[in-house]
């Protein structure tokens, strides 16, 4: 892995977990992580700047020019995890997922098309770009069709990247990842919303029948396949990430309220979200084949080590739940 790495949204959960991946595994790595605090983004992810002294933490915004031309200076790659990321909020408020996923990556990529040195930008998209995939997985060359506010802000992202890859040749790889979980995932997610709401014993909500199938991939196996893209991955390429664990919203939830040793009645089946889709699967044999990377983490092992997790870290959480959090319809709050 290059020396110096720049990870914008480091504080989020996906962005925290690579961090703290990347210094145990490469010891010649030095990361600097900018993250604007938003909501998403919590300090309690990773440590203070000065307990890791590879490590260091700025607050900024990626829609801030002038500080990321000051960043990138000397930096091998750029890692960009920053994103509004929740599509319930889009569908309720639009505007800041245009700002920082369109917006903050065009910044990004206006100032590494200006920097003298070749700078790689690893750009972290997401499955949702493809829209509703009834039959099948989506390739890496599939037509986009994303349905909700934050897959189009996604999609558009992914597109100017592609743009300036061949308007002004910069070295970028385009990442698309499945339903990440795992420690320090924000409370609004469906797993940990899940567990939250079984402690309490509280219902938990479920859009539509439930049915709604995601590919689902233990955040550790995503960092490792980022790791093999960094190093090894073509510039100009678009990589899926999957791992062919496929399963729909109510049985992730009958699995972890088995673990805890809770009652199923706690569902409450609540009106389905404008939108939804029905289906998201990747075809991930590209970066199987090409980079040989494959999910290490077996699915019922990492479920219930993440529920353990979500059990013995209340203090973690806590402070950052609330009505709105927990609400059984959120694209209808106000945020």
């Amino acid at each position: 892995m290059p020396s110096n790495i720049l990870v914008t949204g480091g504080l989020g959960f996906i962005g925290s977990n690579f961090i703290r991946y990347a210094l145990e595994r490469h010891m010649d790595v030095r990361i600097v992580n900018v993250d604007n605090l938003s909501y998403g983004g919590n300090p309690a992810n990773l440590w203070s700047s000065g307990e890791e002294p590879r490590y260091r933490f700025i607050r900024g915004d990626i829609t801030d020019k002038v500080l990321i031309t000051k960043l990138v200076r000397n930096i091998d790659v750029v890692v960009n995890f920053a994103a509004e990321s929740h599509v319930d909020r889009s569908i309720a408020d639009s505007w800041p997922f245009i700002r920082s996923n369109t917006e903050g990556v065009l910044t990004i990529l206006d100032v590494l098309r200006r920097k003298a040195e070749d700078t790689k930008l690893i750009q972290i998209g997401t499955d949702e770009v493809y829209g509703d995939i009834v039959k099948g997985s989506a390739k890496e060359d599939d037509k986009l069709n994303p349905s909700s506010p934050y897959a189009v802000s996604k999609a558009s992202a992914d597109m100017f990247c592609l743009a300036y890859r061949r308007t002004y040749g910069l070295k970028l790889i385009i990442t698309r990842c499945t339903n990440n979980f795992g420690q320090f995932q924000f409370p609004e997610k469906l797993i940990p919303k899940t567990i939250i709401s079984a402690l309490k014993n509280t219902p938990i909500a479920l859009y539509g029948s439930g049915r709604q199938v995601r590919d689902w991939i233990y955040v550790k196996d995503h960092c490792e396949a980022l790791d093999l893209v960094i190093k090894e991955g073509r510039a100009g390429e678009i990589y899926n990430i999957s791992t062919g664990i496929e399963r729909d919203n109510f049985s992730i939830v009958e699995s972890v309220l088995k673990i805890m040793k809770k009652d199923s009645s706690l569902i409450r089946h609540v009106d389905d979200r404008p939108g939804h889709d029905s289906r998201y699967s990747l075809d991930s044999s590209k970066i199987r084949h090409e980079l040989g990377w494959k999910p290490r983490h077996g699915f019922r092992e990492s479920l219930r080590d993440t529920v353990e997790w979500y059990m013995r870290n209340q203090l973690w959480w806590k402070p950052l739940i609330s009505e709105k959090i927990l609400s059984p319809e959120p694209w209808k709050e106000k945020w």
